[in-house]
């Protein structure tokens, strides 16, 4: 009798610790998803980071490289506006120049 009641003390604390190894593992398990999940969403937010910055980059390239153009034409504007000017004025110069010859 005392023998059978060993084993079966023996039996439960047996059982008693598979249970508890089982929960450890299922806890590990569920602490080790839970930190690949945040490593995860971790890298997701650099990535989006990473675009929106090369977005606003772009973006400022782009404005730049317009407002050079507006710049470029301005100035090629100013350059034809004297060029006519000085056109203008070798024009009244030269009808005048007969005048003020004879």
């Amino acid at each position: 009798m005392t023998m059978m009641m060993m084993m079966m003390m023996m039996m439960m604390m047996m059982m008693m610790m598979m249970m508890m190894m089982m929960i450890m593992m299922m806890m590990m398990m569920m602490m080790m998803m839970v930190v690949m999940m945040m490593m995860v969403m971790l890298l997701m937010m650099m990535m989006m980071m990473m675009m929106m910055m090369m977005m606003m980059m772009m973006m400022m390239m782009m404005m730049m490289m317009m407002m050079m153009m507006m710049m470029m034409m301005m100035m090629m504007m100013m350059m034809m506006m004297m060029m006519m000017m000085m056109m203008m004025m070798m024009i009244v110069i030269l009808h005048l120049n007969p005048c003020t010859l004879f």
